[in-house]
């Protein structure tokens, strides 16, 4: 009786969904964005929605932002998250192979097809930045179809009609758990793997510093890379002034035919790509996922660590300069760029 009444609940819900699709499709761009914006200032200002969590994720990476700041940051992100799922409805109708360039701007169009273009195995490293579903998208249009690591939703309709509808522009999906062999299989045949790179992975996950303050990465994207020989390119999809206008960049590439420090371990290249992705989430913080719990306490040892380093910077540091832990290095950011 129970499980009966979960599928109810569950076919309800996707039939919901299914609902607000056609809603979402039904309805212009322009009049979509301006929903987003009356709906933002609903879940922020009226509802509240996770804002304790944004609030100290934001007063955590900017401490020297106002009140003000923070709380115009809150709304632009709920405004984004919002565009984010009309794009993605839309996307299918309205960017085909023929037009993608009046939807997309390819910083370097060079690099990406130089590594996408071999035969080795890929590695596509994002974050929850900008409209990252629509990245794999645009390389499916282009013939470079790439598998992602995903959680299966606890909604067995739900996850099964969102699967189809990402795999309309050549995205596959892999569980998280239990795909070892299928994802073993994709690199030895050259094929793209693609991670989100900023989730939570515990305490035995690898620690950097991410956005200046540590966090836990899961230690496979590393693995990966260096274990397969695969290259790993770090990139964004940052929305423009527009919806569905974008601006799709490379803001790393890691190769481990070509020697670097970065290279050196799991921790090294872990810190990479965290700091590639840093550079773009600080010049657009409202277009990143605030509402996910990305730092936790690390463990003990590693706290402690952190303070003597901390301890150590600052007493290196000039009296008349002013310290700011939150800044890169200028060897971080040659990394980084």
């Amino acid at each position: 009786m129970r499980k009966m009444v979960s599928n109810v609940g569950d076919y309800a819900a996707y039939a919901a969904l299914r609902v607000i699709i056609c809603i979402i499709q039904s309805t212009s761009l322009e009049r979509c964005e301006r929903w987003s914006v009356l709906l933002a200032n609903l879940l922020h200002r009226w509802i509240g929605l996770r804002s304790a969590l944004v609030r100290e994720n934001l007063t955590r990476v900017f401490p020297d932002w106002t009140p003000q700041q923070t709380d115009r940051t809150t709304s632009a992100m709920w405004r984004h998250l919002l565009l984010l799922v009309c794009e993605i409805a839309h996307a299918p109708r309205k960017i085909h192979r023929t037009n993608w360039y009046e939807h997309y701007q390819i910083a370097d169009r060079k690099k990406i097809l130089q590594v996408l273009l071999r035969t080795r195995p890929k590695i596509v490293v994002t974050g929850h930045f900008g409209n990252f579903e629509l990245a794999g998208y645009l390389n499916g249009l282009f013939g470079f179809p790439s598998t992602t690591l995903a959680r299966p939703l606890d909604n067995t309709y739900v996850h099964e009609f969102i699967t189809r509808f990402r795999s309309i522009g050549g995205q596959h999906f892999l569980a998280k758990d239990g795909s070892a062999q299928e994802i073993q299989r994709l690199l030895e045949a050259g094929g793209t793997l693609t991670l989100l790179a900023d989730q939570d992975a515990g305490n035995r996950g690898c620690w950097v510093s991410f956005l200046g303050h540590p966090a836990s990465c899961h230690k496979a994207l590393a693995l990966f890379t260096l274990s397969n020989q695969a290259p790993m390119i770090v990139g964004v999809n940052k929305r423009l002034n527009r919806p569905l206008h974008f601006e799709l960049n490379v803001t790393g590439v890691a190769d481990p035919m070509v020697p670097g420090k970065h290279l050196e371990s799991v921790q090294s290249l872990t810190q990479w790509y965290n700091d590639c992705l840093e550079i773009a989430i600080k010049k657009n913080p409202e277009q990143y996922w605030w509402l996910h719990r990305r730092w936790r306490d690390p463990p003990p040892r590693l706290r402690r660590a952190s303070e003597r380093t901390k301890r150590k910077d600052r007493e290196s540091q000039p009296a008349q300069g002013k310290y700011d832990e939150n800044a890169l290095t200028g060897e971080e950011q040659e990394r980084a760029a």
